[in-house]
């Protein structure tokens, strides 16, 4: 190879790499280019931290909201659990009080027979088992006589004049009512006075 081959072969490999440094160095220019934009705007900068400030916020709420209706949720489930545990057998003790009613008839009308006694013993008993048995159960009897007239608990089926109660208040029960717990199982059915007859 002479020298001028070897010249030529050197200008060539010059001219290859001078557009080879221009890219690059056009190259990194953007970049400084970017790093410049972003240094000079730091406005930009903290406008986008502020959104994403706003949207962890947004997100951090939304999530606490979710957290807050999953726990009402489980209690309110719990609740409802213990509801359906403690009012199971409500329909079952609501049968079984026109049982006790005819026992508290059959004993009224034993009472008014005289040979009787031993059959009044027997039915009494009995009715105190019944008794117990539904206590036990969590059913109690509604007193409505001499209380005042509550639509809640009461059944009125008619309004007396009395002098010796007053108006509002129940003179008599025709049938008793009764609650499981604090519900209510069959309200009282009743006689309401009307207050005294001359007033």
């Amino acid at each position: 190879m002479n020298k001028s081959e070897s010249a030529q072969n050197h200008a060539d490999e010059v001219k290859a790499s001078v557009p080879e440094d221009t890219a690059k160095k056009e190259e990194l220019s953007g970049a400084d280019d970017a790093i410049a934009r972003e240094a000079t705007s730091p406005a930009a900068g903290a406008s986008e931290l502020q959104a994403v400030k706003l949207e962890m916020e947004k997100y951090k709420d939304l999530a606490l909201r979710c957290q807050a209706e999953l726990d009402n949720f489980r209690k309110r489930i719990v609740r409802e659990k213990e509801d359906a545990i403690r009012y199971a057998n409500a329909a079952l003790l609501e049968r079984l009080l026109p049982i006790v009613d005819n026992f508290e008839l059959g004993l009224e009308a034993a009472k008014n027979t005289p040979d009787a006694s031993s059959i009044l013993l027997g039915m009494g008993m009995v009715q105190k088992q019944l008794i117990d048995f539904l206590k036990e159960n969590g059913v109690q009897a509604i007193e409505a006589v001499g209380c005042l007239f509550d639509p809640n608990l009461h059944d009125a089926v008619s309004h007396e004049y009395s002098d010796e109660v007053k108006d509002g208040y129940v003179i008599r029960q025709t049938r008793r009512g009764y609650k499981l717990r604090d519900r209510l199982l069959r309200p009282s059915t009743v006689v309401v006075s009307k207050g005294a007859a001359n007033s």
